[in-house]
């Protein structure tokens, strides 16, 4: 078998003749080339970050039903200004984690929760004190069981 080299100048196809001024132009860069940014995190290997690393705030909206949507993010905020029940969240997937800030207002409220949340313990309860804020961490497990717990208004030392 012989090795060598073949200096092609061009390539006429059925619908275009491609030259080496003409293989790539600037504007495919995003469109159909990926550009090479070494800031780029990747999703298929793993990783050392050199920054913090942090997600947006979903603010949900308040209700007597809450449903998160856990594709859109994984952590969340909600002030509740009425009894409240978080339902089961949407987009479940195992392996995601996160919290859910709970903010109370002037009245105190209660909190329930959909058949995919599990505690430790027993359902936990809200601390009532006037803008009192609880976290709710969470594990999801599988699609219909996510491990939670309540830090309920945790005090400064």
């Amino acid at each position: 078998m012989a090795y060598g080299s073949v200096k092609v100048d061009s390539i006429v196809t059925s619908t275009q003749t491609v030259t080496v001024d003409n293989l790539l132009d600037s504007s495919d860069l995003g469109s159909s080339v990926q550009a090479y940014d070494a800031d780029t995190a990747k999703t298929d290997v793993v990783q050392s970050y050199t920054a913090a690393q942090r997600g947006a705030i979903v603010t949900l909206t308040p209700g007597a039903t809450v449903t998160p949507d856990f594709s859109a993010g994984n952590n969340f905020s909600l002030a509740l200004d009425q009894n409240t029940t978080i339902a089961n969240p949407t987009n479940v997937t195992a392996g995601q984690s996160g919290s859910i800030s709970i903010t109370q207002d002037a009245t105190a409220r209660t909190l329930a929760y959909g058949t995919y949340w599990y505690f430790d313990g027993g359902v936990p309860t809200l601390g009532t004190t006037t803008g009192a804020i609880s976290t709710l961490v969470y594990y999801v497990d599988s699609s219909t069981h996510i491990t939670a717990r309540l830090i309920s208004e945790p005090t400064n030392t």
